[in-house]
Protein backbone atom coordinates (compact mmCIF):
# COMPACT_ATOMS: atom_id res chain seq x y z
CA UNK A 1 0.00 0.00 0.00
CA UNK A 2 2.85 2.35 0.82
CA UNK A 3 4.40 1.60 -2.44
CA UNK A 4 1.22 2.56 -4.53
CA UNK A 5 0.75 5.87 -2.40
CA UNK A 6 4.55 6.48 -3.29
CA UNK A 7 4.19 5.51 -7.29
CA UNK A 8 0.89 7.88 -6.89
CA UNK A 9 2.66 11.05 -4.84
CA UNK A 10 5.50 10.82 -7.50
CA UNK A 11 2.91 10.83 -10.42
CA UNK A 12 1.04 13.79 -9.24
CA UNK A 13 4.30 15.70 -8.93
CA UNK A 14 4.85 15.32 -12.56
CA UNK A 15 2.07 18.44 -12.41
CA UNK A 16 -1.17 18.73 -14.62
CA UNK A 17 0.47 20.92 -17.50
CA UNK A 18 -0.18 17.48 -19.44
CA UNK A 19 -3.83 17.20 -18.21
CA UNK A 20 -4.16 20.73 -20.13
CA UNK A 21 -1.95 19.92 -23.18
CA UNK A 22 -4.58 16.52 -23.47
CA UNK A 23 -7.63 18.82 -23.08
CA UNK A 24 -6.47 21.08 -25.81
CA UNK A 25 -5.55 18.49 -27.80
CA UNK A 26 -9.52 16.83 -27.60
CA UNK A 27 -10.38 20.70 -27.90
CA UNK A 28 -8.66 21.31 -31.58
CA UNK A 29 -10.32 17.52 -32.58
CA UNK A 30 -13.59 18.26 -31.02
CA UNK A 31 -13.66 21.87 -33.02
CA UNK A 32 -12.65 20.01 -36.37
CA UNK A 33 -15.47 17.81 -35.94
CA UNK A 34 -17.91 20.45 -35.52
CA UNK A 35 -16.91 22.32 -38.37
CA UNK A 36 -16.42 19.03 -40.72
CA UNK A 37 -20.14 18.42 -39.57
CA UNK A 38 -21.56 21.69 -40.12
CA UNK A 39 -20.15 21.85 -43.89
CA UNK A 40 -21.27 18.20 -44.01
CA UNK A 41 -25.14 19.46 -42.79
CA UNK A 42 -25.20 22.89 -44.76
CA UNK A 43 -24.55 21.57 -48.21
CA UNK A 44 -27.38 18.82 -47.75
CA UNK A 45 -29.89 21.07 -46.60
CA UNK A 46 -33.16 21.47 -48.59
CA UNK A 47 -36.29 23.12 -48.29
CA UNK A 48 -38.25 20.05 -47.62
CA UNK A 49 -41.60 22.02 -47.22
CA UNK A 50 -41.41 22.55 -50.96
CA UNK A 51 -39.82 18.97 -51.84
CA UNK A 52 -42.88 17.81 -50.01
CA UNK A 53 -45.29 19.79 -52.17
CA UNK A 54 -43.54 19.09 -55.16
CA UNK A 55 -44.04 15.43 -54.24
CA UNK A 56 -47.20 15.35 -53.72
CA UNK A 57 -48.39 17.04 -56.56
CA UNK A 58 -46.34 14.96 -59.08
CA UNK A 59 -48.01 11.81 -57.13
CA UNK A 60 -51.41 12.99 -58.05
CA UNK A 61 -50.79 13.09 -61.35
CA UNK A 62 -49.08 9.62 -61.21
CA UNK A 63 -46.27 10.72 -62.74
CA UNK A 64 -43.76 8.88 -60.85
CA UNK A 65 -40.95 9.74 -63.49
CA UNK A 66 -41.18 13.23 -62.15
CA UNK A 67 -40.98 12.35 -58.65
CA UNK A 68 -37.67 10.71 -59.52
CA UNK A 69 -36.29 13.68 -61.59
CA UNK A 70 -37.17 15.98 -58.74
CA UNK A 71 -35.82 13.51 -55.99
CA UNK A 72 -32.62 13.44 -58.09
CA UNK A 73 -32.06 16.84 -57.86
CA UNK A 74 -31.94 17.16 -54.25
CA UNK A 75 -28.73 16.66 -52.28
CA UNK A 76 -30.63 16.31 -49.08
CA UNK A 77 -30.63 12.89 -47.52
CA UNK A 78 -34.46 12.96 -47.25
CA UNK A 79 -34.35 12.79 -51.14
CA UNK A 80 -32.04 10.23 -51.08
CA UNK A 81 -34.01 8.14 -48.73
CA UNK A 82 -37.10 8.40 -50.90
CA UNK A 83 -35.44 7.49 -53.72
CA UNK A 84 -34.24 4.44 -52.76
CA UNK A 85 -38.06 3.50 -51.90
CA UNK A 86 -39.43 4.69 -55.41
CA UNK A 87 -37.06 2.56 -56.83
CA UNK A 88 -38.72 -0.51 -56.55
CA UNK A 89 -42.04 1.11 -56.38
CA UNK A 90 -43.32 -1.82 -59.30
CA UNK A 91 -42.57 -4.29 -56.38
CA UNK A 92 -45.55 -2.84 -54.14
CA UNK A 93 -45.38 -0.91 -50.87
CA UNK A 94 -43.97 -3.78 -48.70
CA UNK A 95 -40.98 -3.53 -50.45
CA UNK A 96 -40.88 0.22 -50.68
CA UNK A 97 -41.45 0.12 -47.14
CA UNK A 98 -38.30 -1.76 -46.56
CA UNK A 99 -36.28 -0.26 -49.02
CA UNK A 100 -37.02 3.27 -47.26
CA UNK A 101 -35.85 1.60 -43.28
CA UNK A 102 -32.46 0.43 -44.90
CA UNK A 103 -31.88 3.86 -46.24
CA UNK A 104 -32.92 5.42 -43.74
CA UNK A 105 -30.27 3.28 -41.20
CA UNK A 106 -27.93 4.26 -43.54
CA UNK A 107 -28.29 8.15 -43.58
CA UNK A 108 -28.57 7.95 -40.05
CA UNK A 109 -25.22 6.34 -39.72
CA UNK A 110 -23.89 8.90 -42.01
CA UNK A 111 -25.15 11.45 -40.13
CA UNK A 112 -24.21 10.41 -36.70
CA UNK A 113 -20.45 10.14 -37.93
CA UNK A 114 -18.05 11.16 -35.42
CA UNK A 115 -20.59 12.45 -33.23
CA UNK A 116 -19.40 9.77 -30.82
CA UNK A 117 -16.34 11.28 -29.92
CA UNK A 118 -18.14 15.01 -28.88
CA UNK A 119 -20.26 13.32 -26.74
CA UNK A 120 -17.39 11.27 -24.96
CA UNK A 121 -15.61 14.55 -24.65
CA UNK A 122 -18.52 16.61 -23.45
CA UNK A 123 -19.49 14.15 -20.86
CA UNK A 124 -15.34 13.26 -19.50
CA UNK A 125 -13.73 16.71 -19.96
CA UNK A 126 -14.91 17.98 -16.68
CA UNK A 127 -13.57 14.87 -15.01
CA UNK A 128 -10.30 14.88 -17.02
CA UNK A 129 -9.95 18.34 -15.63
CA UNK A 130 -11.00 17.46 -12.27
CA UNK A 131 -7.73 14.96 -12.84
CA UNK A 132 -5.70 18.05 -13.03
CA UNK A 133 -7.25 19.70 -10.34
CA UNK A 134 -6.94 16.94 -8.30
CA UNK A 135 -2.52 16.82 -9.33
CA UNK A 136 -2.65 20.39 -8.51
CA UNK A 137 -3.90 20.27 -4.74
CA UNK A 138 -1.74 17.33 -4.33
CA UNK A 139 1.41 19.23 -5.48
CA UNK A 140 -0.07 22.54 -3.51
CA UNK A 141 0.20 20.10 -0.22
CA UNK A 142 3.91 19.19 -1.08
CA UNK A 143 4.62 22.74 -1.87
CA UNK A 144 2.84 23.98 2.07
CA UNK A 145 4.68 21.26 3.72
CA UNK A 146 7.97 22.00 2.33
CA UNK A 147 7.53 25.56 3.27
CA UNK A 148 6.55 24.64 6.86
CA UNK A 149 3.23 25.76 6.59
CA UNK A 150 4.12 29.28 4.84
CA UNK A 151 1.96 30.40 1.77
CA UNK A 152 4.48 30.96 -0.94
CA UNK A 153 4.12 32.21 -4.34
CA UNK A 154 4.76 28.40 -5.29
CA UNK A 155 1.94 27.46 -3.64
CA UNK A 156 -0.02 30.13 -5.07
CA UNK A 157 1.04 28.65 -8.31
CA UNK A 158 0.17 25.15 -7.95
CA UNK A 159 -3.40 26.44 -6.29
CA UNK A 160 -3.80 28.64 -10.00
CA UNK A 161 -2.94 25.71 -11.59
CA UNK A 162 -5.27 23.69 -10.08
CA UNK A 163 -8.45 25.51 -11.02
CA UNK A 164 -7.22 26.05 -14.66
CA UNK A 165 -7.16 22.93 -15.04
CA UNK A 166 -11.13 22.68 -14.09
CA UNK A 167 -11.82 26.02 -15.90
CA UNK A 168 -10.15 23.96 -19.02
CA UNK A 169 -12.49 21.12 -18.72
CA UNK A 170 -15.67 23.19 -18.71
CA UNK A 171 -14.21 25.07 -21.77
CA UNK A 172 -13.79 21.72 -23.63
CA UNK A 173 -16.55 20.09 -22.39
CA UNK A 174 -19.51 22.75 -23.05
CA UNK A 175 -19.33 23.32 -26.61
CA UNK A 176 -19.18 19.65 -27.62
CA UNK A 177 -21.82 18.90 -25.36
CA UNK A 178 -23.70 21.94 -27.22
CA UNK A 179 -23.42 21.31 -31.03
CA UNK A 180 -23.52 17.02 -29.68
CA UNK A 181 -27.20 18.05 -28.38
CA UNK A 182 -27.74 20.56 -31.77
CA UNK A 183 -26.54 17.59 -34.22
CA UNK A 184 -28.77 14.93 -32.65
CA UNK A 185 -32.19 17.36 -33.07
CA UNK A 186 -30.82 17.97 -36.58
CA UNK A 187 -30.31 14.26 -37.24
CA UNK A 188 -34.22 13.93 -35.82
CA UNK A 189 -35.15 16.39 -37.69
CA UNK A 190 -34.16 15.22 -40.86
CA UNK A 191 -35.17 11.55 -40.64
CA UNK A 192 -38.76 13.00 -39.35
CA UNK A 193 -39.38 14.82 -42.55
CA UNK A 194 -38.05 11.44 -44.56
CA UNK A 195 -40.55 8.80 -42.58
CA UNK A 196 -42.85 12.04 -43.75
CA UNK A 197 -41.92 11.84 -47.33
CA UNK A 198 -41.94 8.12 -47.55
CA UNK A 199 -45.24 8.12 -46.08
CA UNK A 200 -46.75 10.17 -49.02
CA UNK A 201 -45.22 7.65 -51.35
CA UNK A 202 -46.45 4.84 -49.68
CA UNK A 203 -50.16 6.18 -49.14
CA UNK A 204 -49.90 6.77 -52.72
CA UNK A 205 -49.07 3.07 -53.73
CA UNK A 206 -51.37 1.58 -51.65
CA UNK A 207 -53.95 3.46 -52.97
CA UNK A 208 -53.18 2.42 -56.31
CA UNK A 209 -53.14 -1.62 -55.37
CA UNK A 210 -56.27 -0.52 -53.30
CA UNK A 211 -57.90 0.88 -56.92
CA UNK A 212 -56.46 -2.28 -58.78
CA UNK A 213 -58.19 -4.46 -56.74
CA UNK A 214 -61.80 -3.03 -56.89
Amino acid sequence: MIDIQERLTAFAMLGATWVMWLLIFLSIIGVAIIFERVYYFFSSREDVRKLQEDLRLLLAKNDLAGVRERLSQSKSFQAKIVYSGIEVADDGADAVAERLAGATSIARTQMERNLGFLGTVGNNAPFVGLLGTVIGVIRAFHALDESAGKVTSGLMAEVGEALVATAIGLLVALPAVAFFNFFQRLIRYRLTWADALGRDLLAYLKGIAHKGKS
